[in-house]
């Protein structure tokens, strides 16, 4: 759904599956911290939520073979600027989300 409304947007940067990659890794940096205080929960649903949950909503095949097009087309620059947005962005969103659920229970 994402990729149907956004990708269209930018012809190089695939804005749809940017916006999933990065949505999927705040709420799995949520997860993470919510589950890391949250101690007496059965490990299960950790694994429902962060793998099954967020592994289905994130779409790291769409951004591979989004990447293998644009790579095949001879866009090299865009390729590696859509591989470093997608991977930094991901970490910055599932960090940013750690650290907002964590500040917020310590107070």
């Amino acid at each position: 759904m994402l990729s149907m409304r956004f990708n269209p947007l930018h012809q190089a940067i695939p804005f749809g599956t940017l916006a999933a990659n990065l949505l999927g890794a705040f709420i799995i940096g949520m997860g993470l911290a919510w589950f890391n205080r949250m101690t007496n929960i059965d490990p299960m649903w950790k694994v429902l939520i962060t793998t099954g949950f967020c592994g289905g909503l994130t779409t790291f095949s769409t951004f591979s073979a989004e990447v293998v097009f644009l790579l095949q087309e001879g866009r090299l620059g865009w390729a590696m600027v859509n591989v470093l947005v997608n991977l930094l962005g991901s970490f910055a969103m599932t960090a940013l989300a750690f650290w907002l659920v964590s500040a917020s229970s310590a107070h």
